[in-house]
């Protein structure tokens, strides 16, 4: 089966993937940017996008039932790799959220917000889920990074976060009341708890950045 230059955004019946696709499509030079369900595609594509919105039990049951289970896993392996939000959390072992296993490329567990969240210096209750426009830490210097400041703002949609900020595998950090993982980086998978096509000219620099990526 030959691969092609094409863009996979894999399409698993969760979150808004047109608006992922759109946004790649602006920075992508021309290269096909196909929304799919369908593992043949996903294993021809150069690269692959994996998104969504959601409960971590809906989606990683819809991802068993459409049989993309395997392709996501292959594609996390060898390919260039881009998880966004609810596809950064199903790379750990499990989340808090329904006691979801993931699908475990990374060790970890997804945890939610407390419940009286508050920030840490004016004591301000924190509203859960976080939601809106907060700064990203680069803890590693990143391909994906170029053309963006530290501590650019992004946006964000979630209940629950990966909480190792000390991980080698953390790329970028966030403080929501408390420090959580917003990024994680390994070989071929780059994978961000924001939504970059939400995130004005930063969200599309990083997608820029993964188009032309070589890991």
């Amino acid at each position: 089966m030959p691969a092609s230059r094409s863009i996979a955004v894999i399409d698993y019946g969760m979150g808004n993937l047109r608006s992922v696709a759109k946004a790649i499509e602006h920075v992508a030079a021309g290269l096909p940017v196909v929304v799919t369900a369908d593992p043949a595609i996903v294993a021809r594509a150069e690269r692959v996008v994996f998104p969504g919105q959601g409960a971590m039990p809906d989606c990683m049951r819809e991802l068993e039932a459409r049989g993309l289970r395997s392709a996501v896993l292959e594609a996390a392996r060898n390919k260039p790799f881009l998880g966004i939000c609810i596809g950064e959390q199903m790379l750990f072992t499990r989340s808090e959220e329904g006691q979801a296993a993931g699908l475990g490329v990374f060790p970890g567990t997804v945890e939610r917000f407390p419940a009286a969240h508050r920030d840490r210096l004016s004591g301000t209750r924190l509203k859960v889920p976080h939601m809106g426009w907060n700064r990203v830490a680069q803890t590693q210097a990143h391909p994906l990074w170029a053309g963006i400041a530290d501590h650019s703002r992004f946006y964000f949609v979630h209940s629950y976060c990966v909480q190792a900020p000390d991980s080698p595998l953390c790329a970028g950090s966030t403080d929501y009341g408390l420090r959580f993982t917003s990024a994680v980086a390994a070989d071929n998978i780059f994978a961000v708890q924001f939504h970059p096509e939400k995130s004005a000219r930063d969200g599309l620099q990083l997608l820029h950045n993964f188009v032309g990526w070589r890991p």
